[in-house]
């Protein structure tokens, strides 16, 4: 049985769509797993329970892909969790949606990123996600306002990097995933670069490398894939640079219908994905690395 640091029960909870991965990190903890039962009423209406017995700390697990049909079900099930006698409750979102509109890029829209980070940060004590593609906003806590926390996924992607594609080059698609490219690329022992990307649109991009190394092969890593357009363009543009084996590694597969064929079409050898969101191209595991961040503070 186990301890958080505040001397209660630490508990895994999660919904059938998340069991297998929540599994993963109880195990990993030694701790109880318990299942999250979901009932749909005619009307559409959700009904949410969890066990009877919730734990001192309890941690709901839950990818928030399809965010629409999950957010609501999921505060509902922090509620469940508080009544039956969880004195903290934690979620763990291994992607976690609307994090990108996070300012009014036209008169009368919303900032999503801010009603949803509100709705999370008041039903949870603490929210743990992965690369949550933030770009104006530098630190989750601000957005939402509980104990918000990021795991790092890129000592993983080095891994999967350093043992598949020895001698590549790690290529960002644009300079906001300079960061991320670097901390794999030097942990992955390999040469990094990455592009300028001009949008025109949701589905046309223009990417420029200034410089292309003289490797055989390279590796594109990005946080998510959900067109296609900047994958395919990136693989493109380096094979014009002739640059013939080309790998994509992307840490949430959304991959909209139409976009993985696109990717391979342009030229990808290989796609893979973190097991952020359940997706055929998943090869890198990641609920290890949600454990060792539970771990630390139990």
């Amino acid at each position: 049985m186990g301890n958080d640091s505040r001397g209660g029960e630490l508990r895994i909870h999660a919904f059938a769509d998340g069991a297998a991965y929540a599994r993963q990190i109880a195990r990993a903890l030694g701790v109880p797993f318990a299942p999250v039962k979901l009932h749909r009423f005619p009307d559409g209406e959700s009904l949410v329970r969890v066990a009877p017995q919730a734990g001192r700390h309890a941690v709901l697990v839950r990818t928030l892909s399809d965010p629409n049909s999950k957010i609501l079900d999921t505060l509902f099930a922090a509620d469940a969790l508080r009544r039956a006698g969880a004195s903290r409750v934690s979620l763990v979102a291994p992607y976690l949606a609307y994090m990108r509109q996070d300012k009014v890029f036209h008169p009368g829209e919303p900032i999503s990123q801010r009603v949803v980070g509100k709705l999370l940060g008041e039903a949870f004590d603490a929210v743990l996600t992965m690369e949550p593609h933030l770009h104006r906003v530098k630190n989750l806590a601000e957005v939402i306002p509980c104990e918000a926390s990021t795991v790092a996924v890129a000592p993983a992607v080095a891994r999967w990097v350093k043992r598949a594609a020895k001698g590549c080059v790690v290529v960002g698609p644009d300079a906001e995933s300079w960061r991320f490219v670097e901390a794999i690329a030097r942990a992955a022992g390999a040469e990094w670069i990455v592009g300028e990307k001009t949008r025109y649109g949701d589905r046309r991009v223009k990417i420029v490398f200034a410089r292309t190394p003289a490797a055989k092969r390279a590796v594109i890593v990005d946080d998510i894939a959900s067109s296609g357009v900047t994958l395919a363009e990136a693989v493109r543009e380096l094979r014009r640079h002739r640059i013939v084996n080309v790998d994509a590694v992307v840490v949430h597969a959304v991959f909209a219908p139409g976009a993985l064929a696109m990717v391979r079409r342009a030229g990808a050898r290989r796609i893979v994905s973190c097991d952020t969101i359940s997706h055929p191209t998943n090869a890198i595991k990641t609920a290890s690395l949600f454990a060792e961040a539970l771990r630390r503070v139990r």
